[in-house]
């Protein structure tokens, strides 16, 4: 540093400039204007939000698209409170994201100093690694570690408490503990060539190999190592969260609604980077047979085994674990009539949704608005999903091109993430398209958002599937009940005249021949906007849908 004295809000930041961070993402509050001041003087950017849940999902919104930590800055007491389900929401999803809180001064703690709270009590079940600093001279230290320990083996949130006495202090630089470099490691290790040995073999004994791949696939950036392996074991290759975009929705190995007969009929499954989680009924028949083989690469060996063992297991970086495992393999079978059932059962499929996809029903079917949006995208959109069943149908329409392209909450099911998902995408990615689309349920959490796209000059561009209700808990209540609770929306509420009175770009659409070119205009007029498209309350999301064929 060239200064003599600094304060501990530069020494922060400081560490945020060794660290490459452009931005970070906050709703002011005056316990943290240290670090403000910090970031003014080293060239970074502060973006304010309305919400400081939205400023932790910008924070895993930047994680997402940049595969570099995010940073959040939470002032004390609510202003951490606030943003817990983003940080859970990052917690569960395996996201890197840094989090400062402010805290009440350390030289007033148990007095009843304003917004004064336990906050690392608070946040400690739900983050990789919690620390308070009380030492102005070690600010800079800990924002190293910090950085280090959301980082490394499986990505996660992190937070520092930074009391406000603390960032406020001045020392002088020389004395400050300000790591150089080789304070943390990118490296990660290959896989057991043992463990990697015994995975050929039982690659080249199946008849009937899946391929599964997840987040740990982008964390890696293992997207071309996977195409490899596939090519070569010519198996069946199914994608979810964040490994969505490994491959190009015309690769001929790809499926997505063929799940069903896929891991009902496998002898074998190469789950890479995911959980046996809800998502695949965990791991248990009759989804996946308990005769099938389960050869499992991770990250980290903790992420391996749960709910079913596997026949081998592969802890290490998922990228040179499948390098090594192509190079292993020496001769495969001929999987030629088992590609043709999957592909068979994937064109059933693409069939009987491609009649509801070119519906002219008006009120307008659901997945009728998710071709349209993917015909109007171009192909290296980003694209935000936030919602539920709107978000389910899209999941299976919207094409990730490359990975990355696709993000929503994860695990956590969090609505109310996409605006600031969105936000972070955008200011990332300032030459893509950034879209949104939202339940109208989930367009309420955080849909004052547009308003800091309009006052940032952002064109992000969101798309409601507006249905007046929360269509994923009304239909299965009425379904088991024969009735439902506060599940009811206003209907035909215009969302898109809300934006317009921030300035932004609004419209409604009532038929289906009018959402492309509806979402061309936004898009076109260079402003945040939204468009309001009324769907078909009446259609119910089936929950066997994903893995009926």
């Amino acid at each position: 540093m060239d200064e003599v004295m600094a304060h501990g809000g530069l020494l922060i930041a400081e560490m945020l400039k060794r660290e490459g961070v452009e931005v970070v993402f906050t709703l002011s509050g005056g316990h943290i204007a240290a670090i403000y001041d910090g970031c003014l003087r080293r060239g970074i950017r502060v973006m304010d939000v309305r919400h400081e849940q939205v400023a932790v999902h910008a924070a895993e919104g930047w994680a997402k698209v940049t595969r570099t930590p995010g940073v959040a800055l939470l002032t004390a007491g609510p202003g951490v409170t606030d943003g817990v389900t983003g940080i859970a929401n990052a917690y569960l999803a395996g996201s890197p994201v840094v989090v400062f809180g402010g805290a009440a001064p350390v030289a007033n703690w148990d007095q009843g100093a304003l917004q004064e709270l336990r906050h690392i009590d608070l946040v400690q079940p739900i983050t990789k690694w919690a620390r308070t600093v009380v030492q102005t001279g070690r600010l800079a230290e800990y924002t190293a570690a910090a950085f280090r320990e959301a980082a490394s083996g499986r990505p996660g949130p992190v937070f520092l408490e930074c009391p406000m006495d603390v960032l406020n202090g001045v020392v002088a630089t020389a004395e400050a503990r300000i790591p150089g470099p080789g304070y943390r490691v990118s490296a990660k290790p290959a896989g057991d060539p043992a463990a990697v040995a015994r995975a050929a073999v039982l690659l080249e004994q199946a008849e009937r190999p899946v391929i599964f791949a997840g987040t740990a696939v982008w964390w890696d950036d293992a997207a071309e190592p996977l195409r490899a392996l596939a090519e070569k074991l010519q198996a069946p290759v199914f994608l979810n969260g964040g490994g969505r975009g490994s491959l190009p929705p015309d690769h001929p190995l790809l499926c997505g609604l063929a799940r069903k007969t896929a891991l009902g009929g496998a002898d074998l499954l190469l789950l890479v980077g995911t959980k046996l989680d809800f998502r695949l009924n965990y791991g248990q028949p009759p989804l996946i047979p308990a005769e099938a083989k389960i050869v499992w690469l991770d990250t980290r060996a903790e992420e391996i085994g749960v709910n079913r063992g596997a026949d081998v297991a592969i802890p290490g970086d998922v990228a040179a674990t499948m390098t090594q495992l192509s190079d292993a393999l020496t001769h495969v079978p001929d999987h030629a009539s088992w590609l043709a059932t999957v592909r068979e059962a994937e064109g059933r499929a693409r069939e009987a949704e491609e009649a509801l996809m070119r519906s002219d029903a008006v009120p307008i079917h659901p997945l009728r608005l998710c071709r349209e949006l993917r015909d109007a995208l171009d192909r290296d959109a980003y694209v935000v999903g936030d919602g539920g069943d709107i978000v389910s149908y899209g999941a299976r329409v919207l094409q990730a091109w490359e990975p990355g392209h696709w993000l929503d909450a994860g695990p956590m099911g969090t609505l109310g993430a996409g605006t600031g998902f969105a936000l972070a995408a955008k200011l990332a990615r300032p030459d893509k398209q950034v879209a949104i689309l939202f339940g109208d349920g989930a367009f309420g959490l955080n849909g004052m958002e547009f308003e800091t796209y309009c006052r940032h000059d952002l064109p992000i561009v969101g798309v409601i599937g507006n249905d007046g209700q929360w269509a994923q808990i009304k239909h299965p209540q009425r379904a088991m009940l024969g009735h439902s609770t506060a599940a009811d929306l206003a209907p035909g509420t215009r969302y898109d005249r809300m934006v317009e009175a921030f300035g932004g770009y609004g419209e409604l659409v009532e038929r289906p021949e009018d959402i492309r070119p509806a979402i061309e205009r936004a898009f076109a007029s260079g402003k945040p906007a939204l468009v309001n498209v009324l769907t078909d309350p009446n259609v119910v999301y089936s929950r066997s849908t994903q893995v009926a064929v």
